[in-house]
């Protein structure tokens, strides 16, 4: 399993995800770059008025699932903003050294043009379900490249990838961070056997605790898993960029001999007479993309349910989103960890090397911190993972067997949350790397073919603009394509 993963990233999906990065960033002339206020401007208004919009919509269309722009935002954040910005960070460190962080930021900068793509593709072929909406990748795939069975295998690899897989990776992580914060290991020195495996009881407590809370949620639908993302989201972020920002006026003189840190271990000499470039390259875009997740056809999912009124405004808001996932939270736990010094030992890995950085700097208080912000960033991400398997349960099902979706919900929401807990760092790691890898090829197929509907939107968005207009699109600008919304 860990040769497959080794041979897909390193031979296929490292060219891939840069190749088509470069190529929508010069399709559309650079728009993660000369929209960047536009992006915020969107960000602000969609805040203020979209419950406000939205509960008007609701009271004279009687719509119950249609979701607000920043809603749609804030759950994709929430599925993206987890485990890869503390527990992702720290093991491409750990793996890859520190010039791993400078590839995660040229994934993030340049496949924020391809998130802008893939999310204004979701927007344009979304479908009106159950008042509101529902679409993405699966979607697209169907109704843009007339390809039912390479749909129906994104679905697949989708439901599979985030509602099984980075299910058990999200709690993992949060089993560890408690399992260390708590000590509970010597409050709980107690081994349980589960299906012939070996398992600390502690893990064992969290998990089942941890299941029951998000299997609650998830129930709940994508109503209440919207109004939990948009609350947690900006509390979770907030706190820890506050504390990012202590440690960085800490050692403020510190900053530039970081950055050449950063740099000289990107594609210095030694890495690069040593044969480890490649590798640094592959880690540091392998935890980039399972952090910011553009080109991965997750996000679009939820940005497919937004109520808005020209499809670029979400492509827009989700390029966004991976500015702020990478550049921002990840990059706050590479320089915590690289002004702590503690990743130069290699003792340690994943969350519970960032949470002895954060001990280094503000004593055991940074071990409790951690845990609760982990626990945050990954639950939220939980109940975010869950719905992109829910949409894409739907495309399989088209709502005529609703058992499985019951069934799902248990399955995501409860059995392998309960399980990721319980299994090992490695194991999990490496099938969601296999997962990202096979669901990136997929969709990256498709919106390079599909790309050129996205093109003509923007072009429209920037005239009505220039105009002095909101955008607003009407499917009768595009007659020759296959769509049901947008009258």
């Amino acid at each position: 399993m860990a040769s497959f993963n080794d041979f897909l990233w390193t031979y296929i999906l490292v060219a891939v995800l840069l190749g088509c990065a470069v190529w929508f960033t010069l399709r559309t002339r650079g728009v993660q770059f000369r929209m960047i206020g536009e992006m915020f401007r969107l960000l602000g208004g969609s805040r203020k008025s979209g419950y406000r919009d939205i509960d008007r919509a609701r009271a004279v269309a009687g719509n119950k699932r249609k979701i607000s722009s920043f809603q749609a935002f804030a759950v994709s954040l929430a599925s993206s903003v987890g485990t890869g910005n503390l527990a992702g960070v720290a093991i491409a460190i750990a793996v890859g050294g520190p010039g791993a962080v400078f590839w995660m930021w040229v994934i993030a900068i340049m496949g924020a043009a391809t998130a802008f793509v893939e999310a204004t593709l979701a927007q344009l072929f979304k479908q009106k379900s159950e008042g509101g909406f529902i679409g993405g990748p699966a979607y697209y795939i169907r109704r843009g490249l007339k390809n039912p069975y390479l749909a129906a295998l994104f679905a697949v690899l989708l439901t599979v990838t985030f509602g099984l897989s980075y299910n058990s990776i999200q709690s993992n992580t949060i089993g560890d961070a408690v399992v260390v914060a708590l000590n509970l290991d010597s409050v709980l020195p107690y081994q349980v056997s589960l299906l012939g495996v070996t398992v600390p009881a502690a893990k064992v407590i969290v998990g089942v605790l941890l299941a029951a809370l998000s299997f609650t949620v998830v129930f709940g639908g994508i109503k209440r898993i919207a109004k939990v993302s948009s609350v947690l989201v900006p509390v979770m972020a907030l706190a820890y960029l506050a504390l990012a920002l202590f440690v960085l006026l800490r050692h403020i003189d510190l900053i530039p001999s970081v950055f050449s840190l950063i740099f000289e271990n990107a594609f210095g000499i030694q890495q690069v007479t040593g044969g480890g470039l490649g590798a640094t390259m592959m880690i540091g875009i392998k935890r980039g993309l399972f952090s910011n997740e553009a080109g991965e056809g997750s996000a679009p999912n939820v940005a497919a349910t937004a109520d808005v009124s020209h499809p670029v405004k979400q492509g827009l808001m989700q390029a966004l989103g991976v500015f702020v996932d990478t550049l921002v939270v990840c990059s706050c736990t590479a320089f915590i960890i690289l002004f702590s010094g503690t990743h130069a030992s290699g003792d340690l890995n994943g969350i519970a090397l960032t949470q002895a950085a954060l001990e280094s700097e503000i004593g055991r208080f940074g071990t409790i911190f951690i845990a609760v912000a982990i626990f945050l960033f990954a639950f939220s991400s939980i109940i975010g993972n869950y719905y992109y398997g829910e949409a894409n349960i739907r495309f399989l099902t088209k709502d005529r067997h609703r058992w499985i979706l019951w069934a799902f919900r248990g399955l995501s929401g409860g059995l392998v949350v309960f399980a990721g807990v319980c299994a090992s760092l490695d194991i999990v790691w490496t099938i969601g790397d296999i997962c990202m890898g096979l669901l990136t090829l997929v969709n990256i197929f498709a919106i390079v073919q599909l790309g050129k509907f996205s093109f003509r939107l923007l072009k429209d968005y920037k005239r009505q603009k220039k105009e002095g207009k909101d955008p607003v699109f009407k499917r009768s600008q595009m007659p020759e394509v296959d769509v049901d919304c947008w009258d």
